[in-house]
């Protein structure tokens, strides 16, 4: 405090023993200061006699006494929607009331400057996204209480915002966790927010987008066809003359893409906001005049590079015919492989409190946009703090799930005889034969990969098998969710569906290893730790669908027909063959000891004919479901 009235420009220290120079307790606040400017001889020794009579609790309780509390009203709404405190957010509202003339200069006054410094401190790092979703909670309940009122003056809301977005995850896509995210944090930098949810038809984001006159159309989606739909939002707006720019983010999406396969079709803005952070910033820079061309410009500029880079290091792949000449000469016999000890499908249920030690909270930690893997990122000088609080939250709310049962967890599993042919793969189930259509990798220099070179092929002497699973942690999301919109609350809204793809993915698995040692038993001896199984060290594979071996999700609807997961664990699928509940996984297990995870890389045409021509398919809408990895 003293330094930096003194000219200090930087200083290195831990943020967690950061306090606020108003909120020391005033009697230690003048020992410590007289050592500091050594008022008298013996201030050093009066401050170890103070010391003395503390204890760590009496410390403790000096540093966190509740100063802020001692400030006027907008100084109090203000630090509660920078901290995220709702406790005493009622009262100050109430008390606001007799304070401004209309509840709309609440908001446009402590409210919103609380949200302006929010957003400001997140786009300069010093507020990490945990933090600014608490605030955003605060902010909703605030207005939600003000609502009334604010009806009955019958005045607008949206005189000062930033600008008008309309969100929307795209017709045949259910994941919106990033939407949301960036959502809020759009939000606590004044911009209005019209969320259309997910799966939502190109015809209906441009009507709404005309009737409420949004200042951009902010596209969320997480598989490959997801960017069709965006390209179809973007050619639709070309039709019909409109000067809307359009915002593209989500996981399946990319700035390569967008400059080639999105930009093109639509003569105003498409920007690719990889994260929260770079959608505000594309946000901010539409809605500045001064800066708006000359932001879209260098976008474009490197839009440009990106797909001349590209261009360049396109690698010629080899023929289809050349590629499976080269796959591996594996062994099919007894000690490669083990008949399993169970044959057949099963439904399954787990407890979460099964499922709590297989979770990987790295990823959890990455959907919340702090970078740095678990455990390392709870000890981080910088993200620590925050990392910390987020975890206790996570679990005071896994805990929540095991006591009341909100979340159920079900799944479908399956191990049947297989052999391959041609690339694909033939499963057998009570005299009934399911096939699972494969791609091989083209790649030079690569090893020629296909899944089927895992399954004994017909000309084997010996009966193989493969196994198939699909699982769910999504049963009764939807009330949990519902409860969290009533009570405006983003923060444990988000939390929750991160949490239910965690478990999801836990309990995926909790099942394989269940598979190898007891089910199949093909490694009954296996002993791994989390960290291991998370890195892939057992025996054989369980590629998901959407992993870079398996990329053709509209093969789920032979897996949902063979596991019968609709009438058994009612799971369902979108029109783009996305999974319902969104916090399910499903795959194929392969238990041969040589098997391994692998790149698909890019598929050339003359395996999209092959591949189209063994599936019955007609080659435009297969180069549709999978448009990133085609190299023509």
């Amino acid at each position: 405090y003293h330094a930096i009235q003194a000219g200090l420009d930087m200083a290195i220290l831990n943020p967690s023993m950061i306090q606020i120079y108003d909120d020391i307790d005033q009697e230690l606040l003048k020992r410590v200061e007289d050592v500091i400017f050594n008022r008298s001889n013996s201030a050093t020794d009066d401050l170890l006699a103070y010391s003395i009579g503390l204890t760590e609790s009496t410390i403790d309780k000096t540093i966190k006494v509740d100063a802020w509390r001692d400030g006027d009203n907008h100084e109090r709404l203000v630090y509660a929607l920078m901290k995220g405190i709702t406790s005493s957010l009622e009262d100050d509202i109430d008390e606001a009331r007799s304070l401004y003339p209309s509840a709309i200069d609440i908001i446009e006054g402590p409210l919103m400057d609380g949200m302006r410094n929010v957003g400001n401190l997140f786009g300069e790092g010093k507020m990490f996204l945990p933090q600014v979703v608490k605030s955003a909670r605060v902010m909703k309940k605030a207005v939600a209480q003000l609502l009334p009122y604010i009806e009955a003056e019958k005045v607008g809301i949206a005189s000062t915002s930033s600008g008008k977005i309309l969100m929307a995850t795209v017709k045949g896509d259910v994941h919106d966790i990033g939407k949301n995210i960036v959502s809020v944090v759009l939000q606590c930098n004044n911009f209005e927010v019209i969320d259309l949810g997910i799966m939502v038809a190109p015809n209906l984001i441009i009507e709404t987008a005309i009737k409420e006159q949004v200042d951009m159309i902010g596209l969320s989606g997480l598989i490959t066809p997801s960017l069709d739909e965006m390209s179809t939002v973007a050619k639709m707006l070309e039709d019909q003359n409109l000067d809307i720019p359009v915002l593209i983010g989500g996981a399946t999406t990319s700035k390569l893409h967008t400059a080639i396969k999105i930009a093109p079709h639509y003569t105003h803005p498409v920007l690719y906001a990889h994260d929260a952070t770079m959608g505000v910033e594309c946000a901010k820079a539409l809605m500045s005049p001064p800066n708006r061309d000359t932001f879209v410009k260098e976008v474009y500029a490197d839009y440009e590079k990106v797909a001349n880079l590209a261009k360049t290091h396109k690698t010629k792949l080899d023929d289809l015919n050349y590629a499976r000449s080269k796959k591996p000469r594996l062994e099919f016999n007894s000690q490669t492989i083990k008949t399993p000890n169970f044959i057949g499908k099963k439904k399954i249920t787990a407890k979460i409190e099964e499922l709590i030690p297989y979770i990987d909270w790295s990823f959890f930690f990455t959907a919340w946009e702090f970078n740095k893997p678990y455990p390392a990122i709870l000890e981080d000088p910088i993200l620590g703090v925050e990392a910390k609080k987020l975890f206790d939250d996570a679990n005071e709310m896994l805990a929540e799930f095991c006591a009341n049962k909100s979340l159920t967890c079900e799944g479908m599993f399956g191990i049947f005889e297989s052999y391959s042919t041609n690339d694909d793969i033939v499963v057998s189930d009570n005299d009934k034969t399911y096939t699972f259509h494969q791609m091989r990798q083209q790649k030079p220099g690569s090893d020629y990969l296909c899944l089927s070179d895992y399954v004994a092929p017909t000309s084997a002497s010996t009966t193989d098998y493969m196994g198939a699973f699909i699982v769910t942690a999504g049963k009764g999301i939807k009330s949990l969710l519902a409860y969290y919109d009533a009570n405006h609350d983003d923060y444990n809204k988000i939390l929750t569906k991160v949490l239910a793809d965690r478990l999801a993915e836990a309990f995926a698995e909790k099942l394989h290893q269940s598979i190898r040692i007891d089910y199949w038993g093909y490694a009954p001896d296996e002993s791994i730790d989390l960290p291991g199984m998370l890195k892939g060290k057992y025996t054989g594979i369980r590629p998901a669908f959407g992993y870079p071996s398996l990329i053709d999700h509209s093969e789920k609807t032979v897996l949902y027909e063979l596991l019968d997961a609709t009438n058994q664990i009612g799971v369902t699928m979108t029109e783009n063959y996305m999974m319902m509940p969104a916090a399910t996984v499903s795959g194929l297990y392969f238990a041969h000891p040589n098997a391994k995870y692998f790149n698909l890389y890019h598929i050339g045409e003359d395996q999209i004919i092959d591949y189209a021509s063994r599936k019955s398919m007609d080659k435009l809408s297969l180069e549709a479901l999978i448009s990133t990895r085609l190299d023509y």
